[in-house]
């Protein structure tokens, strides 16, 4: 338990000062010109925000979702008590919210301290990352969750699903400057549409109001199947 609040505390404080002192004192000066008509450190803050909560989303979507099956089958246990696996899921789901809800929070405050948020508006910026950890970790857990035996999906999820969307979801640079056949990539990531969000809510991105619509409806109904997915999972193979 001490590891793990450890862990938490210096990814909700170290994390963002971080990264944020590197592209804002570091990177920045190699980008006078700014982004997008903002300098680049409002720019990229919104993203490295919602970067934050997917981190989280997978932290805690693969390997403890595994091991709550396999190695330490918990959730059996709780499966024997009075708990349905959709309950079990919604406890998951609501533990996961509230570290990501702290983390992100605290990482608003920081961007904050940085001026990177020029918007009154960019409170909301905590919301589309949400959004956008939920869906992702909602996505992985649907998955995960019908895994009977690690032969290293977990470090295949990471490096051929997080990190591309990591680089290729316009958190570094508009997805426009990423080649044609490339930009797909950014279209169906969740974390391109709360980036974007995000920079809507903290200096005013202008976009179209159909666009912003968009983004929070796609957000929004992948974590209503994911979480659909992944109660059903639960179900399923609790009770075979």
């Amino acid at each position: 338990m001490k590891g793990y609040v450890g862990e938490a505390v210096f990814q909700s404080f170290g994390n963002p000062l971080i990264y944020l002192f590197a592209l804002g004192v570091g990177l920045a000066s190699l980008v006078p010109q700014g982004v997008a008509g903002v300098s680049y450190l409002e720019f990229v803050a919104p993203a490295l925000m919602a970067t934050a909560a997917m981190t989280i989303a997978a932290n805690e979507t693969t390997y403890p979702v595994l091991m709550g099956f396999k190695w330490n089958p918990t959730f059996f246990g709780m499966n024997a008590a009075p708990l349905t696996g959709g309950q079990i899921v919604n406890g998951i789901m609501l533990a996961i919210l509230a570290r990501m809800i702290m983390t992100v929070t605290i990482y608003f405050g920081v961007i904050l301290a940085f001026g990177a948020v020029p918007s009154a508006w960019g409170v909301l910026a905590i919301g589309s990352a949400v959004l956008t950890g939920m869906a992702i970790g909602l996505v992985l857990s649907s998955y995960t969750s019908t895994i009977k035996d690690d032969r290293g999906q977990m470090a295949m999820i990471q490096r051929f699903g997080i990190m591309p969307l990591f680089l290729f979801s316009g958190t570094f640079f508009p997805l426009e400057q990423l080649p044609v056949y490339l930009q797909p990539i950014g279209w169906i990531s969740p974390l391109w549409h709360g980036a974007e969000l995000g920079r809507v809510a903290t200096y005013g991105l202008e976009e179209s109001l159909w666009l912003t619509v968009t983004h929070v409806g796609y957000l929004s109904g992948i974590i209503v199947v994911g979480l659909w997915a992944t109660r059903r999972h639960f179900v399923r193979r609790l009770n075979r």
